[in-house]
């Protein structure tokens, strides 16, 4: 397998977790609702087409935006938004508000993990090694 490919595959599996996560937490009564299949289904569902849609833009000029954390961040807070509106109407009164809370949601996780990941973790590595010793 090329490494363009395992790259990808990388690229899937982290697309899949922050717009799941995001999709959860932003449904309403998520929390309340955690073990709900209903729930873990539109999350997956929302997870599964923003991942594909994620690997998908790996093939246009649009793939440089990975490489900013912030381009990164806003790019994967549209896919987000558009894997939300694909997966599932909106259960608040007003449309497209819990699709648009759960992409900036999932744009701020995917902001969060950049700093906390890069380098293979070095912050929460030495954050460990400070409390823990």
């Amino acid at each position: 397998m090329s490494s363009e490919w395992k790259r990808r595959i990388k690229l899937f599996v982290q697309r899949f977790w922050q717009p799941t996560s995001a999709c959860m937490s932003c449904m309403p009564g998520s929390w309340g609702n955690v073990m709900s299949l209903a729930h873990w289904t539109i999350a997956f569902q929302t997870g599964l087409f923003t991942g594909l849609l994620a690997i998908l833009l790996t093939f246009t000029p649009a793939a440089k935006c990975y490489e900013n954390r912030y381009g990164n961040a806003l790019v994967m807070g549209v896919l987000t938004m558009s894997g939300d509106v694909f997966s599932h109407k909106s259960h608040y009164r007003f449309p497209f508000v819990e699709h648009v809370v759960t992409g900036l949601i999932s744009g701020l996780l995917t902001l969060v993990a950049s700093y906390l990941f890069e380098d293979r973790a070095r912050r929460l590595r030495s954050a460990w090694t400070r409390v823990f010793g």
